[in-house]
């Protein structure tokens, strides 16, 4: 049988997606999968060696040259029907997704309106299954597959089974910081980042122990917050912006991590690095699978069920993440860089 799988975004979705493409292929070994994703995570998506082909189409880029749109969706709507799918499994449950399933011309599985994220998107599915929101994202995604494709729900911990590449760019440059902790602190949503004054502690705490904060600069904004925090701790080094790819394979050269609800945090589990990750207005809900990955929520009542974007108890940063103190922090991540 020859599948198609939609989940185009984000990094964190499509890290969590990988376990469930691992079960796939030990289930029906036979069969052939392709992955249609944002082009920025189609490198990640390649290296798992169940998949296939993957194909990269954006969205996001669309949004930006609208007029560019019928054109390329009709391109992709050609290329899709010549490969003979049997089926679409669309595991992202958004209308947008939706209708990039609707596509290939077959018949779509997806989550039921109980399940996902915009029930509108169930109008375009074939064959549903209920997945319950109390539920990790890696397990949701482990039992939709499990259920739409005919096989027993997985029981055992989740495998992301990542080949990882050698780097084709930075290494040198992450050579040189050794030894270092990882410092994932962007996000898209303010209302995650951790304290600069955090930072900066826990960069001190770090350099009383003979290393480096290693924090990667994806747009502006992060590399100012790294620049700013440089000229303040001599060892906070920055990563200017690399392939996701490329961060990938150099996460191994890290001690271990510490980093907020972000794609980078994910990404450490996928390759099994030890961390801490910081979780104030969100729940774990998208719980870690590496079993060296440790989680740390914020003490505050209001935290996780705040759904707010921006915190309306404190400014610039949540309340919520300004009490997970970076005593505690060092406490959680200590016993990870001994052992």
């Amino acid at each position: 049988m020859k599948l198609l799988l939609v989940k185009t975004s984000s990094l964190g979705d499509v890290l969590h997606t990988l376990p469930a493409v691992t079960d796939l292929s030990l289930a029906h070994p036979d069969w052939e999968l392709h992955w249609l994703l944002e082009p920025a995570y189609a490198p990640i998506a390649a290296l798992h060696p169940f998949v296939r082909r993957v194909w990269p189409f954006s969205l996001r880029d669309l949004k930006r040259h609208w007029w560019r749109a019928p054109q390329a969706i009709q391109a992709l709507r050609r290329e899709l029907r010549r490969q003979g799918y049997a089926g679409v499994l669309d595991s992202q449950g958004l209308v947008k997704s939706a209708l990039l399933a609707r596509l290939p011309g077959v018949p779509v599985f997806g989550l039921d309106r109980h399940s996902a994220r915009e029930p509108l998107a169930c109008r375009a599915y074939h064959r549903t299954a209920t997945v319950s929101w109390d539920l990790p994202a890696t397990e949701r995604n482990r039992y939709l597959f499990a259920d739409l494709l005919g096989y027993a729900k997985p029981q055992g911990r989740p495998e992301a089974r990542l080949r990882v590449p050698p780097a084709s760019s930075g290494r040198a440059l992450v050579e040189a910081c050794r030894p270092f902790v990882w410092g994932f602190h962007g996000s898209a949503r303010a209302n995650k980042l951790w304290p600069q004054e955090h930072w900066a502690a826990l960069a001190g705490s770090l350099a009383s122990r003979g290393l480096n904060l290693l924090m990667p600069a994806g747009n502006v904004a992060e590399r100012d917050r790294v620049t700013a925090l440089s000229h303040r701790c001599a060892n906070v080094r920055l990563l200017p912006a690399l392939a996701v790819a490329d961060i990938l394979a150099l996460l191994p050269l890290g001690r271990a991590f510490v980093g907020v609800d972000t794609g980078f945090s994910y990404l450490a589990s996928a390759v099994d690095l030890r961390g801490v990750t910081l979780y104030g207005p969100t729940a774990d809900e998208q719980s870690p699978y590496a079993p060296r990955q440790l989680v740390l929520h914020s003490p505050r009542s209001c935290a996780p069920s705040c759904s707010r974007l921006r915190c309306a108890l404190a400014a610039p940063y949540a309340a919520c993440m300004s009490a997970i103190a970076p005593e505690s922090v060092l406490a959680a991540l200590t016993p990870l860089l001994e052992d």
